[in-house]
């Protein structure tokens, strides 16, 4: 991917294309990865710089794939912010750091905002599955950085039938990891991606995965393991049986092995005991039948109708993160440790400027000040019994944690899987039993929450908007966005 990257560069300089519309102008050229940090930085530099976001409005900055056009961006920015804590999809993050000029300031406002006094939380997964949640890992961060890639490629695999392992993308498309014996699944070091596993027939399966490690012309090996799946058939006798909760097929780099990380109860890495694949058997009981749904981006299944055993992602659209919740704006004070980072780092760039970024700054930390307490008192308004969140995105945890307002789920409306009867009574429960009036879906996400649109319509809740990841024309702005959200939640849950 870099030599590609360098090689487009090449042809934008030689075209003389290079150059975006801004330069010669004396501003300061930013690079952010996300709209909302593109707000964030235009709020503190005002006229002295131009700032272009390489996920565009409304895009998905889990799952967006950079153009050639977000290359020449990055290559004369004098200045790049990124998010990180692995929010960003891993291509993204490479194309900062294989395009930017030596000595220009890359900033993971996540991470370093930490030393402004920003609050950071765990990432906590708990979605309730009738069968084992089962994701990828890399574990580890032994020789690699931040652009380095972790392979785990499936060598071999018998059975009765094919096995797929694949992803359905936030707005519905599919990439398959693996197919029949083989494929490469790719994650940065020290992240997890959820996927959804189907095999075409029942019976004993085995599959051989082996890793490696790029990172640059380097690779390291990482070991190779053969897993056992009992697929709606008893599983052998002797083995640990993973058959619920949360278990992850693991690539470890400190340890170049693989291995299986498993908590029957779902926690995340910490609550997860190591296994060595010969020493387990993953169970994909017969309540794990589905049908291929119609639609061509299932058809490598096999024809619309037939039958499958399926364990679904869990969570819909494409999530690769680490241990740390990466959504820190979701909580008004984090952004405020942002701003102050931003100023410093624009002050290092251009030293002219700094009177005007300090002045600037100072305006925008009393606004979000306002905020943060109009957040605080539209919340605290909504009666307690009714301060549940239910949402199609697990994004929201800082929102909770320093708003007052619990998480009562994260509905993920999975197009790959028909919603069981035990999922549509499961949900209709919480709705009924919490008393939830209303569950919020993100505007990105509506055409694609039939069930739960079905859900809600029967238990009387009403179906609100609320914002996560990005800006579109209805909220322009993160302190637009955020007033959006509260207002939404008051007005829906009062």
């Amino acid at each position: 991917m870099r030599a590609l990257l360098v090689a487009a560069v090449a042809l934008f300089a030689a075209s003389g294309c290079g150059v975006s519309e801004s330069a010669g102008d004396g501003r300061l050229q930013v690079v952010t990865t996300t709209s909302l940090l593109r707000d964030m930085v235009e709020q503190v530099g005002g006229e002295r710089v131009h700032v272009t976001s390489l996920v565009p409005d409304g895009a998905d900055p889990h799952a967006y794939e950079p153009t050639l056009r977000d290359v020449r961006d990055v290559v004369y920015a004098d200045v790049a912010f990124s998010n990180y804590m692995l929010l960003e999809q891993h291509s993204v993050i490479k194309t900062l750091d294989a395009n930017l000029r030596d000595g220009v300031p890359n900033v993971s406002l996540a991470e370093d905002a930490t030393k402004y006094a920003a609050e950071v939380i765990p990432l906590v997964e708990n979605v309730n599955l009738d069968t084992i949640w089962l994701g990828l890992r890399a574990r580890g961060t032994a020789g690699s950085d931040r652009t380095s890639d972790v392979e785990l490629t499936l060598t071999h695999a018998s059975g009765p039938g094919d096995v797929f392992g694949y992803l359905t993308g936030t707005f519905g498309a599919t990439e398959v990891y693996f197919g029949g014996t083989q494929g490469t699944a790719t994650l940065p070091a020290d992240a997890h991606t959820h996927m959804s596993w189907v095999f075409t027939r029942p019976g004993l399966y085995t599959a051989t995965f082996a890793a490696k490690l790029r990172s640059g012309t380097t690779e390291t090996p990482l070991g190779r393991a053969t897993f056992t799946f009992a697929v709606g058939v008893q599983p052998p006798a002797g083995a640990t049986v993973l058959d619920r909760g949360h278990a992850d097929i693991t690539a470890d780099l400190d340890q170049r092995r693989v291995l299986v990380l498993y908590d029957p109860e779902g926690g995340g890495e910490h609550a997860q005991r190591e296994y060595a694949a010969e020493d387990v058997v993953i169970a994909v009981p017969s309540k794990a039948i589905a049908e291929v749904p119609a639609g061509r981006e299932f058809r490598f299944m096999g024809r619309p109708g037939e039958q499958i055993y399926q364990l679904p992602q869990a969570v819909l659209g494409k999530h690769v993160h680490g241990e740390i919740d990466p959504h820190l704006w979701q909580n008004v004070r984090n952004v405020m440790a942002y701003a102050e980072l931003i100023r410093d780092t624009l002050i290092g760039q251009d030293p002219r400027g700094a009177k005007r970024y300090r002045a600037r700054t100072d305006a925008y930390l009393a606004r979000l000040d306002v905020l943060d307490r109009h957040l605080r008192t539209t919340i605290a308004a909504i009666p307690q019994p009714r301060r549940y969140l239910v949402t199609t995105h697990d994004a929201f945890g800082y929102l909770g944690a320093a708003y007052g307002i619990q998480i009562a789920g994260f509905v993920t409306p999975n197009p790959a899987v028909e919603p069981s009867l035990a999922d549509r009574r499961k949900l209709t429960e919480t709705i009924r039993n919490l008393q939830v009036p209303s569950v919020f879906l993100e505007p990105g996400l509506a055409g694609r929450t039939t069930t739960l649109r079905e859900v809600a319509e029967e238990t009387g809740a009403r179906l609100c908007p609320i914002y996560s990841d990005t800006l579109d024309e209805t909220v322009g702005t993160y302190e637009a966005m955020m007033r959006f959200n509260a207002d939404s939640l008051r007005r829906c849950l009062s």
